[in-house]
């Protein structure tokens, strides 16, 4: 168990710097590309800081580096993110004061036109916003997108977590609607409660229509405790695999046999069978399957930490599910469409921290932990780009935030600057650089701090 674990963990961080990379790259090409088209040299292109940032004379150390031309190209120590250095430009390499001492010369950034200098700085948020088009575009096209259908789900819900029982659903329910509004897609249900701030759900329980208002405070918990899903659609427990010299695999149990029973105890639904395992630890039982249209009696030992040693078919083997596949030029539409979907959500979600009482920032914001927590234990490309895709749209929001020392706060300035027709002052530049970083370096230090302080007391 220690080693899978191990396993598990060293996939995720693999997967996760890999994405990083990947992301950081393309950004920092974004910014690049421009300025070497308007004939702006570019002294550094590193993934990665080859310094303590933000402090670009602290610890200067390269992994890799190679000059090409006038750039110098590496891979830093730090892996914090990544940079170009362009000559002439004020930013966590060089400040405006030094700049301010040295005369400008024609191939530096502050020489250039201001709609030169602006395309140079949009160019890594729109290269991620690009990309993440470009990689939907390619898993729409090569995956197309299954789904359940919530009216699919004909045995209603099976809860996997406390949390479902706080939400005051049981097993067997069917989800009919969220605030009064017909349910959508399983896949969907616990994003659709959190972004839409859903106040009910009405289900189906027993032939009768139920309305649960979700309590004060749910959301929250649900956000804080970062559960993909608190309940499954229910199903019958047909069997998948049995592992080899279990008490499943002793008492003779085969791949696709259905448990009907325990104990003469009749189980139709998996969480019924679980539940009956876990009430036997330690004990023989009696467990009765139907197989090819026989029901057959099998013997066999429940081990004394509750395990049968027997694993369940997953609901779209089950149930019925819907698929939409796509050619070329539909998939480019609908991968524009969720490229643009996910930033939707996104600034949804961010929106809600000011405007909603059930979040709280501290339960919302995460650091490198909580990103690398979402990576698959298992090299998962489907699932790797997936969220590859979603990272490099987040990552195109935040950049373009208007703060100082990121690519949004030099965009205000630059705008300023075509508008006036004058560019804003180097002390006003100066201070607000200042204060940006101290956002900047707040915001990081506090999320990754939660990501630290979840780990040790969760």
């Amino acid at each position: 168990m220690l080693l899978f674990v191990l396993g598990s963990t060293a996939t995720k961080i693999i997967l996760l710097i890999l994405s990083l990379s990947i992301l950081i790259v393309l950004h920092e090409l974004g910014h690049f590309i421009p300025a070497k088209l308007f004939g702006t040299r570019v002294h550094k292109f590193y993934l990665f800081f080859d310094f303590l940032f933000p402090f670009p004379n602290i610890a200067n150390f390269t992994l890799f580096k190679k000059k090409i031309g006038d750039t110098e190209y590496g891979i830093g120590w730090f892996p914090f993110g990544g940079y170009v250095q362009i000559a002439g430009m004020a930013d966590e390499t060089q400040d405006a004061e030094t700049l301010k001492n040295t005369p400008p010369q024609p191939w530096e950034f502050r020489s250039k036109p201001a709609w030169q200098r602006l395309i140079i700085m949009v160019g890594g948020v729109t290269v991620n916003m690009v990309l993440a088009m470009v990689i939907f575009t390619g898993l729409l096209w090569k995956y197309g997108e299954e789904f359940l259908p919530m009216k699919n789900a004909v045995n209603g819900v099976m809860i996997i977590d406390s949390l479902g029982y706080q939400l005051g659903l049981e097993n067997g329910d069917k989800i009919i609607a969220v605030d009064h509004q017909p349910a959508g897609n399983f896949e969907e249900f616990q994003k659709d409660l959190v972004l839409n701030n859903a106040k009910s759900i009405t289900v189906n329980r027993n032939g009768q229509q139920v309305e649960l208002p979700l309590k004060a405070g749910f959301i929250s918990k649900l956000i804080k405790q970062k559960k993909a899903t608190v309940i499954l659609p229910r199903v019958p427990s047909i069997v998948g695999e049995v592992q080899a010299g279990s008490g499943a695999d002793k008492a003779g149990m085969k791949k696709d046999d259905m448990i009907v029973a325990v104990n003469d105890i009749p189980t139709p639904f998996y969480d019924q069978v679980k539940a009956m395992i876990m009430d036997n630890k330690g004990k023989p039982v009696k467990v009765s399957v139907e197989r090819k249209g026989q029901v057959v009696a099998l013997q066999g030992n429940i081990s004394k930490e509750g395990l049968f040693g027997f694993g369940t078919k997953l609901y779209p083997e089950i149930l019925k599910t819907e698929r939409v596949d796509y050619n070329l030029p539909a998939a480019i539409t609908g991968g524009i469409q969720k490229a643009f979907s996910t930033l939707a959500n996104y600034f949804k979600s961010l929106k809600m921290l000011f405007t909603s009482k059930e979040v709280k920032v501290k339960d919302s914001l995460g650091g490198f932990i909580s990103i690398g927590k979402m990576f698959p234990e298992t090299f998962d490309w489907e699932a790797f780009w997936t969220l590859t895709a979603v990272i490099s749209v987040i990552l195109a929001f935040m950049n373009i935030l208007p703060i100082p020392m990121l690519d949004g706060g030099y965009v205000i300035f630059l705008l300023y600057e075509m508008v006036r027709g004058k560019p804003v002052g180097e002390k006003v530049q100066q201070y607000a650089q200042s204060v940006g970083l101290f956002i900047i370096l707040g915001l990081l230090l506090f999320a990754n701090g939660m990501d630290v302080v979840r780990a040790i007391f969760h």
